[in-house]
């Protein structure tokens, strides 16, 4: 991952940590309207669970510097999400309520590239999730 694509990510979430609240909410909106057989997934309180997802993000984008250690994390994230249900096929859905997300937060802000950013940077913690080769450089 280029360094100036981790950079990109970075700095466009820090300015999402303000309205993190608003994101998270607005994230499972998106999600729910791409494809509502995704609901039933979820048990709980989703304000509970938006605020996991957002820190779980935190958490992702601070430690793209350091794949190798963050690596292993979003393995085991993802065998728990595939006990959950999570199929294949629902992280393009998530890949895109995320886009979403970030455009309607950041608007303007949100650049071309920064949504190509995110979309490389989603792409390989996906894969990760899955189990699949991540490229490191």
């Amino acid at each position: 991952m280029h360094p100036n694509t981790i950079q990109r990510v970075q700095a466009s979430w820090a300015r999402v940590q303000p309205m993190a609240d608003a994101a998270g909410a607005l994230f499972y909106r998106n999600l729910f309207a791409a494809d509502p057989a995704l609901q039933p997934l979820f048990r709980g309180d989703m304000a509970v669970q938006a605020r996991r997802l957002v820190q779980m993000i935190d958490v992702a984008v601070r430690g793209l510097g350091d794949l190798p250690v963050l690596l292993p994390a979003l393995r085991a994230l993802g065998q728990r999400h595939e006990g959950y249900g999570v199929q294949a096929r629902h992280y393009d859905t998530v890949g895109a309520a995320l886009l979403a997300t970030l455009a309607q937060g950041l608007g303007e802000d949100f650049t071309p590239e920064d949504r190509d950013a995110w979309a490389e940077v989603y792409g390989a913690l996906a894969a990760a999730m899955q189990a699949q080769p991540v490229e490191l450089a």
